[in-house]
């Protein structure tokens, strides 16, 4: 007589010992993954490099956050086309 674990243990797979491609189709693709992230590693440190070590500061506020400037607020123009 069968019973739900006899129905639920039953290899539907087929014969999981001939054949067996995981083993080495998970092992190239590790070595695959690996080698990306180290060739993306060092591109991204050769961009880090080629920056300059300061950016100029494009505005006085930017580039001095403890700095007190009162700036008055410009009023819109509804006829300026810049």
């Amino acid at each position: 007589m069968l019973t739900v674990v006899d129905v639920l243990a039953v290899n539907n797979f087929g014969d999981t010992r001939e054949g067996g491609l995981a083993g080495p189709m998970g092992l190239l693709l590790i070595i695959l993954l690996g080698t990306a992230t180290v060739l993306l590693i060092r591109n991204m440190n050769g961009r880090l490099k080629r920056l300059p070590e300061r950016f100029p500061a494009q505005d006085d506020s930017v580039a001095d956050p403890t700095a007190t400037k009162s700036v008055a607020a410009k009023p819109i123009d509804p006829n300026d086309r810049s």
